[in-house]
């Protein structure tokens, strides 16, 4: 099978794992967009620490070109949202997954049913390759497979992400 980058990847080889971040640091989600559509009062209330906000995970919009990213991605490798919820905000695991549905789908057809993982421990995680734009969470103890720095150079968005990862699935 082949994608728009024109990678063609054996459907009978086992694929790669690939985790993708999702929030927070604007991997797959744009985490202002939340904040902006919080009410004043809860801007406010939780300034300094917007991701405690009840509800703020379901306010947010996709990154530029991420959901596409993410479905040829998971074509051409294994791949999951490997994300942190926080812990004094316990809307925001029910949120994550809701945003997952309504973004990716949500059926058995969807490139992310079931592939949603909430860790605050990446790094037991094993795969062979992480998207994550900060080293957070584990992903600085990421020993077993290539941390792809999104937003840094050589990764500044998701096509360089992509020319990077897709002739390596």
């Amino acid at each position: 099978m082949t994608g728009p980058h024109n990678v063609t990847v054996d459907p009978g080889s086992p694929k790669k794992v690939l985790y993708i971040d999702m929030d927070m640091d604007n991997t797959l989600v744009d985490f202002r967009s939340g904040i902006n559509r919080l009410s004043d009062a809860d801007r406010a209330k939780f300034k300094g620490r917007f991701d405690d906000a009840p509800g703020i995970f379901s306010l947010m919009d996709p990154i530029d070109g991420a959901l596409d990213a993410f479905r040829q991605l998971a074509e051409a490798f294994d791949t999951y949202i490997l994300s942190t919820a926080p812990w004094n905000n316990p809307t925001a695991w029910t949120d994550k997954l809701l945003w997952v549905k309504q973004h990716l789908g949500e059926d058995r057809n969807s490139p992310a049913y079931k592939r949603l993982i909430l860790s605050h421990h990446k790094n037991l995680n094993h795969g062979d390759y992480i998207i994550d734009d900060r080293t957070a969470r584990g992903v600085d103890k990421w020993e077993q497979g290539k941390h792809i720095h999104f937003g840094q150079d050589p990764y500044r968005n998701w096509n360089d992400v992509l020319a990077y990862l897709l002739p390596r699935a």
